[in-house]
């Protein structure tokens, strides 16, 4: 029987799928309003070894949606915040926390062949499409999510594969990107998505709505995003780990 924190999930699970999850090894791309609540799921399900790769410190406006952002938070790391709050889940866990931006040109020192499971939760286009590239390459397990801004209805999140995802234009978008390059993924992997697309109402939306939930910041772009869509993204990634690790 595993220690008490996770007696419940061992009565589901039984134990030789918890001694899995307690080896596995997650590498978390984006710790933000996907990525942190994906985070928090694979702890509390009793993952062993996490690593979180961010660059970003806590902003005020992460507040309505992000799990590492509260007021006393403000300005450090979210990786170095979520960190400190696994461990206050499971002292016993395995993290390491990247304060690093994922890029082409440092792809190199994340050595993702090390790990049984890459999550993509990045939010800017060309350094997406590359960590997919890589991940697949690496041998790991790759679960991606699709844009999680601009959605409500949770009840239209599902799970699909890659090529099989339809209404996101996050994902036609890299799609017509994989084939501009001719490096249309030849493995399939799974992605978390919606194709509900609402439009942004509040003040300063003009403009923002109908393009992709991804690459913000090189399209000087904010949609509008809520807790409740965005953490059941994050939920329903971690879902995919267990749920793969279960089945084996």
């Amino acid at each position: 029987m595993t220690d008490s924190r996770f007696q419940r999930s061992e009565l589901l699970l039984g134990s030789d799928c918890m001694d899995r999850l307690s080896r596995c090894r997650v590498i978390v791309f984006g710790v933000g309003g996907v990525g942190s609540w994906c985070v928090e799921a694979l702890a509390r399900s009793g993952v062993g070894h996490i690593a979180m790769v961010d660059s970003d410190c806590v902003a005020e406006s992460n507040i309505n949606r992000q799990l590492p952002a509260l007021v006393s938070t403000l300005g450090r790391p979210k990786v170095e915040v979520m960190r400190d709050r696994l461990l206050q889940i499971n002292p016993q866990i395995e993290v390491t926390a990247l304060k690093k931006f994922y890029t082409r040109e440092n792809s190199g020192e994340f050595n993702l062949g090390s790990y049984d499971y890459v999550i993509d939760a990045i939010d800017t286009l060309d350094c997406k499409m590359h960590l997919i590239e890589q991940a697949l390459n690496s041998g790991s397990t790759l679960f991606s999510s699709m844009g999680a801004a601009l959605k409500m209805h949770i009840e239209q999140i599902s799970v699909a594969y890659f090529d099989k995802v339809a209404g996101c234009p996050l994902a036609r978008a890299l799609r017509q990107k994989f084939k501009k390059n001719g490096s249309m993924p030849r493995r399939r992997f799974k992605c978390v998505y919606s194709p509900e697309l609402l439009r942004n109402k509040g003040e300063g939306a003009a403009g923002t709505e109908g393009g992709p939930a991804a690459d913000a910041k090189s399209r000087g772009r904010t949609n509008g995003t809520l807790m409740h869509a965005v953490a059941t993204f994050g939920l329903m990634l971690a879902g995919l780990v267990v749920d793969d690790i279960a089945e084996k």
